[in-house]
């Protein structure tokens, strides 16, 4: 197949950038129906070996997805186009947002907003617990492992205990959770061996393994990075993008824990920059535009944008050509449910630390946060609209 060259890459994904409402999920479907059944980029076996990679590495799945397309089609200037095209429309939204947002807190119609658009996150991530639960954990261990989970988040709410639950996750899920059969191995391995592209343009293992390195100093630079300046700024938002699994709006108490309990944005400027997300299209990650230039202005934003980012691609990078290793490993796939189990889990104490953030403040925000709930499940309303709904309510009352 021809390949492409880098601004047909970039055409392509800003179209997307600028139309991709919906959150991860919704974006997958966007990807699909342009890159396989439109365009034909790659078949469909290509892009469901590729959707595995993605939702097996931590970071933002869609982004990833979008970056390795650009990667198979134009090289790597074509997967930082893809990425750049696909970001930057909201990312742009989402700092300029931020630049108002001393003034939402000023003005009573506005602040009205504000608080609309926090009582649209606790519904979106309401939802997001519900879905995430019902896919991910279908069993009795796999509950009960979330539970604990959220129960340990409660006692250390940081970033330590996140990663002491992923530990945990992830040990049970290998020790207690492995029950694939000959079948479903079967199937893996004939995904893997339809996946060529990607891996023919990193066939030679240095870059790769140089990506995997680079992810793992950047990490460990990021724990002793000052606790000031614009040094400390990339150091969080580059933890919160490096050790997050499932994307989207798992990454919410990664990063309150990275800019709220600091002190560098306030908890009613953290929601409503989250709920404000939810209207935007392109990826969730671009509320780490907003928190940055809240933070320090739009060179935070820069900053924070390309640091929550940038291990998810160095990491998908680094396993694309060893994809195949990977997912043939029955007990990976063990790994991966405990992993998912304790991510619902995290999940859903993000969503209890909405709830204790002052957002319910009168009786009149429980059916405003309910109806917004309704919209998003019986109603399946888009997310713009669920927000609008939220602002106006929070507007008029």
């Amino acid at each position: 197949m021809a390949k492409g060259s880098p601004f047909e890459v970039f055409r392509t994904f800003l179209v997307l950038g600028l139309t991709s409402f919906g959150g991860p999920i919704a974006h997958l479907g966007y990807f699909r129906r342009e890159f396989v059944e439109k365009r034909g980029w790659m078949s469909t076996e290509e892009y469901g070996a590729l959707l595995a990679l993605c939702q097996f590495l931590p970071g933002p799945a869609s982004s990833q997805t979008g970056f390795c397309i650009g990667l198979n089609r134009a090289g790597l200037l074509g997967g930082v186009a893809a990425w750049l095209g696909f970001t930057l429309p909201s990312a742009l939204l989402m700092a300029a947002l931020a630049h108002y947002a001393a003034l939402f807190q000023g003005h009573p119609l506005l602040h009205g907003v504000l608080h609309g658009l926090q009582l649209a996150a606790v519904a979106v991530v309401a939802q997001a617990v519900w879905l995430m639960a019902r896919s991910l954990c279908p069993d009795t261990p796999r509950r009960a492992l979330a539970l604990l989970a959220t129960a340990i988040l409660a006692i250390f709410p940081d970033t330590g205990g996140q990663v002491l639950v992923l530990v945990i996750g992830g040990v049970i899920g290998w020790l207690a959770l492995d029950d694939s059969s000959l079948v479903r191995h079967r199937e893996t391995r004939r995904l893997a061996r339809e996946w060529p592209d990607a891996q023919r343009e990193l066939r030679l293992h240095g870059p790769a393994l140089l990506a995997v390195a680079l992810f793992g100093l950047l990490l460990l630079a990021a724990f002793i990075v000052p606790a000031s300046g614009p040094w400390a700024l990339a150091g969080a938002f580059y933890r919160s993008g490096a050790l997050v699994f499932g994307g989207g709006h798992v990454v919410l108490p990664l990063l309150r824990d990275a800019v709220v309990v600091p002190g560098w944005v306030s908890p009613p400027v953290f929601l409503a920059g989250y709920g404000a997300a939810q209207a935007v299209p392109g990826p969730l990650f671009t509320v780490a535009a907003f928190l940055g230039a809240v933070s320090a202005g739009y060179k935070g934003a820069a900053i924070a944008t390309v640091a929550i980012f940038l291990p998810g691609l160095l990491i998908v990078s680094g396993a694309l050509p060893y994809w195949q290793q990977l997912r043939t490993r029955p007990h990976i796939a063990a790994v991966m449910k405990g992993l998912n189990a304790a991510v619902v889990g995290l999940l859903g104490a993000a969503f209890i630390n909405l709830l204790t953030l002052s957002t319910v403040r009168s009786l009149w925000d429980l059916p405003i946060a309910a109806g917004a709930l309704l919209l998003l499940t019986a109603g399946q309303a888009r997310p713009i609209l669920v927000v609008a709904f939220c602002a106006a309510a929070g507007a008029a009352l």
